[in-house]
């Protein structure tokens, strides 16, 4: 057995050498480690920003909404005013159509709000009766409107037949199911009452433009309500006295200033009524006054000085961020005003 061959000091101490292979793994490895804790620092900071801005997006899209609910109260009060002082008339002049605003709710926050008379637009839901048929004089109102605006008037049956229940055209213009299932995608008519006016853009072929230029004259309310004259646009009144008439809606610059001169409606029902006459329609054939809850049904164009259906848009600006509201105000005959719809978009 040979003898053990002892180990000298610097054998002992010599370092042992780490390969160059493992080095560069173990460098790779901190190169990942502090790139992956970069990411992840990153995301954390980004995910709390968004946290933060959300909640400030919601805080003051509360806010904005809470705002505009303080300038139904305040529409709500100047109608009951309003009525309590004239209950048989709603008429420009009476100051619920003047701008309410800007006014500085809190430093930074301001508010703009107007009212607009819905019962002085058509009312498309009035051209099928409760029946489910057909009115000659509101088709032929909205028949006039068209023309008047420079729109294809067989848009009138089409609104009819995706109004009415039936599932059969009224008339060649018309537009059943048959024609909506061949559009990309398919669908059916509503036959029902519509609760927008923005249905119309679903009219196969109808389109932005056409919309853009009928959507300030037309509204969807219940069916039967009463148009008022005294606010009504003069297109609208010239195409319910007859086809060929501009009295009102030539120029309109020129009907706001004999509103603004006059001390009460205008035109009234009988300005309106004489003009029918002239062109050769009777009144009982094509006209009644009335609140709207008389001759239901019945085919005529019910007109009336007083007005319950009401749009408050409420303009809300946060700095550069700029809120709107659109609520739908119904008064009713005792004067109790109360917000019945509200949206973000105008119809």
């Amino acid at each position: 057995m040979s003898a053990r061959q002892p180990v000298s000091r610097a054998q002992r101490q010599r370092p042992r050498e780490v390969p160059q292979r493992q080095r560069g793994i173990a460098l790779l490895v901190a190169i990942l480690l502090v790139a992956l804790g970069t990411i992840l620092a990153a995301a954390v900071a980004y995910e709390n920003a968004m946290t933060a801005r959300r909640g400030s997006a919601t805080y003051a899209f509360d806010q904005a909404v809470l705002i505009g609910e303080g300038a139904e109260a305040i529409a709500a009060y100047g109608l009951r005013q309003i009525k309590q002082s004239d209950p048989q008339h709603t008429y420009v002049g009476q100051g619920w159509d003047k701008p309410y605003g800007p006014l500085e709710v809190v430093p930074g926050v301001t508010l703009t709000a107007q009212l607009e008379d819905l019962q002085g637009r058509f009312n498309l839901n009035n051209l099928v009766n409760t029946d489910g048929t057909p009115n000659p004089a509101y088709v032929n109102a909205f028949t006039n409107l068209l023309a008047l605006l420079g729109l294809e008037p067989k848009w009138a049956g089409y609104l009819v037949d995706w109004i009415d229940a039936d599932i059969v055209p009224q008339n060649p213009d018309g537009a059943e199911d048959s024609v909506y299932m061949g559009q990309t995608p398919p669908y059916r008519t509503a036959n029902r009452y519509i609760t927008s006016a923005s249905e119309l853009l679903a009219l196969p072929g109808f389109g932005r433009d056409r919309y853009l230029r009928l959507a300030p004259y037309v509204v969807a309310l219940p069916s039967g309500t009463a148009l008022n004259v005294c606010t009504a646009p003069g297109a609208v009144i010239d195409a319910v006295i007859g086809p060929g008439h501009s009295e009102f809606g030539a120029d309109p610059n020129q009907l706001a200033q004999n509103r603004a001169n006059a001390t009460g409606c205008f035109p009234t029902p009988a300005n309106v009524q004489a003009a029918m006459a002239q062109g050769g329609r009777t009144n009982g054939q094509n006209a009644g006054i009335g609140n709207g809850t008389n001759g239901r049904g019945s085919s005529s164009v019910k007109f009336a000085q007083n007005s319950s259906y009401f749009r408050l848009t409420s303009e809300v600006t946060m700095g550069s961020t700029e809120f709107n509201l659109y609520s739908l105000m119904y008064q009713d005959q005792t004067g109790t005003v109360r917000a019945i719809q509200r949206s973000f978009t105008p119809d």
